[in-house]
C-alpha cells in the first residue's frame, strides 16, 4: 500500500473551502442530536436531493425522539415510504424506544453506549457523535474513501477491510479535536461536489496541488474496486383481488425485505408457468382461494439494491373460497381512497394510476 505519513494533508485549505461551499441543509442548522441522527440515518446510500423532503415531513410529525418512539410503526413506515432501505426506518424506531426505556428519553452521549443502539454501525457513530457532539470520531463512507485513495494515490482494492481499515487510520490521524464535525462533512462534501466517482472537477478541488490521481491523471482509475457480478432479475405475478370498488390487500412479515409493508398477493413465477398461471397459484398457496384473472393490468420494473424484479399485475375475481392468510398475516379489503392511509413498496406506486384509472371506470 503507498504510505501516506511523510505526506502532510492540507487540512486548513480544506476546512477554508467547506466554509465557502458547503451546501445549505436543514440538518446543518441544528444542535439536535436527534435530528442529525435522523439526517445521518436517511442520507445512507441515499442521495441529499431526495433526503431533504423526506426529513421536512419526518420532523414535522416528529419533531423529538419521544414523538416518534410513542408513534404507530405504521405511521412511521408511511411517511419513511419511497425512501427504501426500510430497514433503517425499523432500527431507527426501535432505537428510538430503546432511548425512552432504557436512556429516559436523552440519546446517549457515550460511544459505547450509543453504538449498542439499533442500526449505530461506525459510520452513524462517528457522524452523529461528531457533528452533534463534537467527538473526535472519522467517518468513512465512499466519498471520503475516494478523496483519501485519490489524494494519496492508493491503488488498492477500497471493497477490502484492510484498505478500509487504513483510510480509517489516516483520517483518524488527521481529524480535528476542535469541531471534528465540520473536517468530517467536509471530507464528505468534497467527495460529493468535486472529487466526484465519474468526471471529477479537479481544477476547483481545494486540495488538488498534492492530489497523486490528479497529478498522474488517474482519477478514472482510482479507487479501486472490483467489478461487481450483475443483479438477478425475478419474474413476479401479483394478484390485484376485485370485489366491486374494493380490492385485497396483505402485511408482510415483520422482519425481512419490506417488514411490515402491505402489498398484493403474489410471488415469483415458477419454471414453465405463466404469468397468469403463476398468480392463480400463488393465490391458492397464499390465501386458500381460487381466483380468475379479469385482465393484465401492468408490467412493471423496479430496481432494489441486491436485485430487479419484473411486476406482473393482474386484476383478478374470486371463483371459490374465502381469502384466509395460510401464513397468519393480517389482510384487509381496501378501497383506493385508502391506499394513502397504508405504506406499500415503491414498486406498487408503479401500477396505482392504472389501478385507480380502472377502478374509476368501472364504478361510473
Amino acid at each position: 500500500m503507498t504510505k501516506t505519513k511523510s505526506q502532510k494533508f492540507p487540512l486548513k485549505k480544506l476546512l477554508i473551502w467547506y466554509g465557502r461551499n458547503k451546501r445549505d441543509l436543514p440538518w446543518r442548522k441544528t444542535r439536535d442530536i436527534y435530528k442529525i441522527w435522523l439526517s445521518e440515518v436517511m442520507l445512507q446510500q441515499t442521495q441529499v436531493i431526495t433526503v431533504i423532503p423526506y426529513y421536512h415531513r419526518f420532523i414535522k410529525h416528529f419533531p423529538t425522539i419521544e414523538s416518534l418512539a410513542s408513534a404507530d410503526e405504521q405511521e412511521v413506515l408511511k411517511l419513511w415510504e419511497g425512501l427504501g432501505y426500510y430497514n433503517r426506518c425499523h432500527n431507527l424506531y426501535r432505537s428510538a424506544k430503546l432511548v425512552m426505556k432504557e436512556f429516559y428519553g436523552s440519546i446517549p452521549d457515550q460511544p459505547e453506549k450509543f453504538k449498542k443502539l439499533p442500526g449505530v454501525g461506525p459510520y452513524i457513530l462517528a457522524a452523529v457523535m461528531s457533528i452533534g457532539l463534537g467527538l473526535p470520531l472519522a467517518v468513512l463512507d465512499g466519498n471520503v474513501i475516494r478523496v483519501i485513495t485519490r489524494y494519496y494515490g492508493m491503488k488498492d482494492d477500497v471493497s477490502k477491510g484492510p484498505t478500509k481499515k487504513k483510510i480509517h487510520e489516516i483520517m483518524t490521524g488527521y481529524i480535528p479535536n476542535d469541531n471534528p464535525g465540520d473536517f468530517n462533512q467536509a471530507m464528505m462534501e468534497l467527495g460529493a461536489l468535486v472529487c466526484a466517482p465519474k468526471s471529477p472537477s479537479c481544477e476547483h478541488c481545494p486540495i488538488n496541488a498534492d492530489c497523486a490521481a490528479y497529478r498522474t491523471g488517474q482519477t478514472g482509475e482510482i479507487p479501486y474496486k472490483p467489478s461487481k457480478p450483475k443483479i438477478p432479475v425475478y419474474n413476479v405475478s401479483i394478484a390485484v383481488i376485485l370485489d366491486q370498488h374494493r380490492f385485497l390487500i396483505q402485511k408482510r412479515p415483520s422482519k425481512g425485505h419490506l417488514a411490515g409493508m402491505w402489498e398484493f398477493p403474489g410471488g415469483k413465477i415458477k419454471n414453465g408457468e405463466s404469468p397468469g398461471q403463476a398468480v392463480i397459484r400463488e393465490c391458492r398457496e397464499e390465501l386458500n382461494i381460487n381466483v380468475k384473472t379479469i385482465k393484465k393490468l401492468k408490467m412493471v420494473s423496479h430496481t432494489y439494491s441486491h436485485f430487479r424484479i419484473k411486476l406482473n399485475v393482474f386484476l383478478c375475481g374470486i371463483k371459490s373460497g374465502e381469502p384466509k392468510s395460510m401464513n397468519q398475516q393480517p389482510i384487509k379489503w381496501i378501497t383506493v381512497d385508502q391506499i394513502e392511509t397504508y405504506p406499500f413498496p415503491g414498486a406498487n406506486h408503479k401500477f396505482f394510476p392504472e389501478l385507480k384509472e380502472y377502478l374509476k371506470k368501472h364504478s361510473d
